[in-house]
């Protein structure tokens, strides 16, 4: 069976590589290389690295819809996508006999969309997992072949949750593929009005408001955690925040978004029912460092009162 494989994160990473350990990946799709760092170096992507270093040919169109011959002239077998980041036009999706399989991390129809993981933890959801599909012409829409879930534990932040689920990626596609090539897999119409959104992460999003529940905030901090990762304002600069704790104190008379306390974990602000404490923070111009020694290089007495905004 020949198989190409479309996607560009790290998170497709493992699921390639699976693909390659067993069947006969004939080429690799990924988005175009970007400029990245403070010297705005050309980075190739991480699927793009893994399938050179197998000799797989790797081809990186700008738009997808325009540039596809390409892809079709390796007459595939089947397209198995994780991750790739543009809408697939109908001509590739009607060429493979197979289908073109689509793995995605999330319960579908649940979290549709390209940041399903992040908003997995911000929303709040206590379980997520990974869903092996039938792609069609609209985002995460088609029939469902096979799904595994998993817990979001509150130890979770979107490092761990992202690094389970691309394993889990990996394990049940394989599991599926057998089925899928001998025509006995399920296909399960996914319920529209059950369907919820993950789209991609806006800037303005990663802004806290501590007008919000502790709950809330704490599961935006590690829905973000570490990148792009969430921020406030203090002394009118950024600061980015990257692990808290939740706390069962109250504070009556402090404004929302206040500190209130310097405890032995970090910093701990008034919120809208309650209070967090912040334990892991990166000060504008500065590394990231445990709020505690934040705390020893600005002086408890200057940060008491103060205001994130």
């Amino acid at each position: 069976m020949k198989v190409v494989f479309m996607g560009t994160p790290e998170f497709a990473v493992p699921v390639l590589q699976g693909l390659i350990d067993h069947y006969e990946v004939v080429g690799v799709v990924s988005q175009p290389d970007k400029m990245v760092g403070r010297h705005q170096e050309l980075k190739a992507t991480p699927i793009k690295e893994l399938a050179l270093s197998y000799h797989i040919p790797v081809f990186q169109p700008i738009k997808i819809r325009e540039d596809y011959q390409a892809i079709l002239d390796l007459d595939p077998d089947m397209i198995v996508t994780c991750a790739y980041g543009q809408i697939i036009p109908k001509a590739i999706l009607d060429y493979p006999k197979l289908g073109c399989i689509n793995v995605h991390a999330s319960l579908l129809p649940k979290l549709r969309g390209g940041a399903p993981i992040h908003k997995a933890i911000i929303d709040g959801y206590n379980k997520t997992g990974i869903t092996i599909m039938y792609m069609d012409e609209k985002m995460d829409n088609g029939d469902i072949i096979l799904q595994r879930e998993t817990p979001i534990l509150d130890s979770d932040n979107l490092e761990s949750l992202h690094d389970r689920l691309s394993v889990m990626g990996k394990e049940l596609l394989l599991e599926a593929l057998p089925s899928i090539i001998d025509g006995t897999n399920e296909r399960i119409p996914q319920k529209e009005e059950e369907v919820t959104f993950g789209f991609n992460i806006k800037r303005e999003e990663e802004h806290i408001s501590f007008d919000r529940t502790s709950r809330e905030i704490f599961n935006l901090i590690r829905g973000l955690s570490p990148v792009p990762s969430a921020n406030a304002i203090l002394f009118g600069q950024e600061m980015k925040i990257y692990e808290s704790v939740l706390l069962d104190k109250t504070y009556p008379n402090a404004s929302c978004g206040e500190i209130v306390d310097i405890n032995s974990m970090g910093i701990v602000v008034a919120t809208k029912d309650g209070s967090i404490c912040l334990t892991k923070v990166k000060p504008f111009g500065k590394k990231m460092m445990d709020a505690k020694s934040y705390v020893n290089g600005i002086g408890k007495d200057k940060l008491i009162g103060q205001v994130f905004e």
